[in-house]
């Protein structure tokens, strides 16, 4: 095709774009007959190359499955996009803050936009890039009472089927409507994935929580990626925080990649994912939940979850294989290998075993006298004892 032929067939697009979203009907359906010819024959289809890969088995099952998306801010508008680019079944949006011009630093929202609720605009938006998706919005703030149950009966029955949505991912960015989504979660034993960027902007995570299996994000103080600077993940009034529509991105991408995987079933979840843009650092680990958690909902989780384990039929003696003994070479003269000018040992954090990089964001107050020793949460014992000290020395 040549330059002017592919220059007027996109001005012809931009057209047909502008009548849908001033309502044009005919527009719409010539929009949806578009989509509808993304088949295996042709080569952009959405997510075919994966399949032609051999990576998923059936990427088509992505439209069967719903996810609800709270916060549709700098992270949750564009995780919102890339769902909808990648042809999710339903999409549920919830938020309450409005489009302002301080929104254009970020990517998604239109100067157009501003005074919009964040949830209507990104749904004309989303409905113009996929109208196969179908989208349901709600204007409100979740941590209110009447809010918060109306937000619990949506995620238990508010799938393409009717019933329980099969993730819910958090972006936003305070602390109380995570709390939010955390007992809401618990309690329906709900899969979700946390998200967040600090408010330096040069750093963000993602955390995939399991009711019962892994900790909730009451169990332990939030985990955020180590700066340069003592700040805290949470929103703070009068405070305008950075934002960078890169550190943005970039958690929006590891957050979808990480829902394509649960969802279509392919590579390996991160329970933790974290990233420092000063370093280009991605720091990963896994946390377990901790018995001592405030959240009611939690423990009757983790109770659940150990019933499950202890149901299942033990495993045949010699199944497991025995680890090879590592031989060395003779070593007459003794020489070994140590570091030199070794730091001295960072305080103690009440947390054990973070990976390199992770740091709590505060120190919850020492447990009364005669708590049970074992209240901090456990973590992953497959970690060796030289690599918590190498992790314990970067702190």
């Amino acid at each position: 095709m040549s330059l002017e032929k592919l220059q007027k067939r996109v001005k012809e697009l931009e057209e047909e774009l502008r009548k849908v979203k001033h309502g044009g009907a005919a527009s719409r359906e010539k929009i949806a007959h578009m989509s509808a010819e993304v088949v295996d024959t042709n080569p952009y289809s959405r997510l075919m190359a994966l399949k032609r890969m051999g990576i998923v088995s059936d990427y088509e099952k992505i439209r069967t499955h719903t996810v609800a998306v709270v916060g549709v801010g700098g992270v949750g508008s564009v995780t919102a996009e890339m769902l909808t680019r990648c042809g999710i079944g339903k999409l549920l949006l919830f938020d309450y803050d409005k489009v302002e011009l301080a929104n254009m630093n970020r990517l998604f929202f239109q100067p157009h936009q501003a005074g919009l609720s964040k949830v209507e605009a990104a749904a004309a938006t989303l409905q113009s890039i996929n109208p196969d998706v179908t989208f349901e919005t709600h204007n409100y703030n979740i941590t209110t009472v009447d809010n918060f149950d109306h937000f619990m009966e949506r995620i238990k029955s508010g799938s393409l089927t009717g019933g329980p949505v099969d993730l819910v991912l958090s972006c936003v960015d305070n602390y109380e409507a995570r709390m939010a989504v955390n007992r809401a979660c618990n309690e329906l034993g709900q899969t979700w994935f946390e998200s967040g960027v600090s408010e330096n902007a040069v750093s963000g995570h993602i955390q995939f929580l399991i009711p019962g299996e892994t900790a909730c994000f009451d169990c332990a103080p939030p985990l955020v990626v180590a700066s340069q600077i003592d700040e805290r993940t949470l929103k703070r009034e009068g405070v305008c925080a950075a934002s960078l529509p890169t550190t943005m991105g970039i958690v929006a991408g590891m957050l979808v990649q990480n829902v394509l995987k649960f969802l279509l079933n392919f590579g390996t979840v991160s329970y933790y994912l974290g990233y420092n843009a000063l370093l280009d650092f991605f720091p990963t680990m896994t946390v377990r939940p901790n018995p001592q958690c405030e959240d009611y909902w939690c423990k009757v989780r983790q109770g659940e979850y150990q019933a499950k384990l202890a149901a299942q039929p033990p495993k045949e003696e010699g199944t497991k294989e025995e680890e090879e003994e590592v031989v060395h070479e003779d070593n007459e003269w003794g020489i070994s290998l140590v570091e030199e000018d070794t730091p001295a040992p960072a305080a103690v954090s009440q947390m054990s075993g973070l990976a390199q990089g992770i740091r709590v964001a505060y120190d919850r107050p020492a447990p009364p006298a005669g708590a049970e020793a074992n209240s901090a949460p456990a973590v992953d014992d497959s970690t060796s004892l030289d690599e918590l000290m190498a992790q314990m020395k970067a702190l």
